[in-house]
């Protein structure tokens, strides 16, 4: 066993749960209670999650509504964090996560890859989602902040006779890419500096090393491609318009 579940244990977690959220209030970094609700809110999902996983992956009706639940709760955070703003822009970040990942899922079910059963599915379609988010909030932030801020190369390419797409666009790409560097960093960095939940995982769970590297590496190749298929998605809809800011 990896890890003992006991007093021990609970009162190690709070400790560095409030570390957390006192390095945060000192350095100025945020709000010490968003690390405090979200160490909470991450425990309670966990418990819940533990106790009603055994059910889900064994009907599948309950299966297919907790991977839309999944995929709920990813939209709806894609979307407070690049449209804070209450509005009607934040359901596009919807398109991006949706476009990424069930067509690797589905692919990766045709090839046998992943066995169709709730405990493979939930997982390793947890991980495409959550890269997924991460890479659609990143690509849609940084590129509206580029544009924000670099709105008069953007009027300078309208000038010069490039649609609004265009001009948004030369502007955007760059910023938009760097929401790849941390699976690309991830990805290359894999062996050496990290050893991923899934390689472990596998591990814990009695496979051979090489089956967990295998299983790694599919995850890692998948994920790649999940985000660059976000991010694009993401820099289309920030450059046509779909995902804006509202002005204040």
């Amino acid at each position: 066993m990896l890890l003992h579940v006991n007093a021990t244990f609970a009162a190690l977690l709070a400790t560095l749960l409030a570390l957390s959220a006192g390095v945060v209030a000192v350095g100025r970094l945020g709000r010490p209670r968003d690390t405090l609700f979200a160490g909470g809110r991450a425990a309670v999902q966990l418990i819940a999650v533990s106790l009603a996983i055994g059910w889900v992956v064994r009907v599948l009706p309950l299966l297919l509504c907790f991977l839309l639940l999944m995929y709920a709760v990813a939209v709806r955070t894609a979307g407070r964090r690049v449209v804070p703003a209450p509005g009607r822009a934040w359901p596009w970040t919807a398109v991006p996560i949706a476009a990424a990942v069930p067509p690797v899922v589905v692919a990766l079910l045709l090839t046998g890859v992943v066995p169709p059963r709730g405990i493979a599915l939930v997982p390793v379609t947890g991980i495409l989602i959550g890269g997924a988010l991460t890479a659609t909030v990143l690509a849609g932030r940084r590129s509206l902040d580029e544009l924000a801020t670099r709105r008069g190369e953007v009027e300078a390419g309208l000038a010069l006779g490039l649609t609004d797409r265009e001009a948004r666009m030369e502007v955007a790409r760059e910023a938009a890419s760097d929401a790849l560097l941390p699976g690309m960093d991830q990805t290359r960095t894999v062996g050496l500096v990290t050893l991923p939940g899934a390689f472990v995982g596998m591990l814990l769970g009695g496979a051979s090393p090489l089956h967990a590297g295998a299983v790694q590496l599919f995850v890692l190749v998948a994920l790649l491609l999940v985000q660059a298929v976000a991010t694009a998605v993401t820099l289309e809809l920030v450059t046509r318009g779909h995902l804006v800011r509202a002005t204040p």
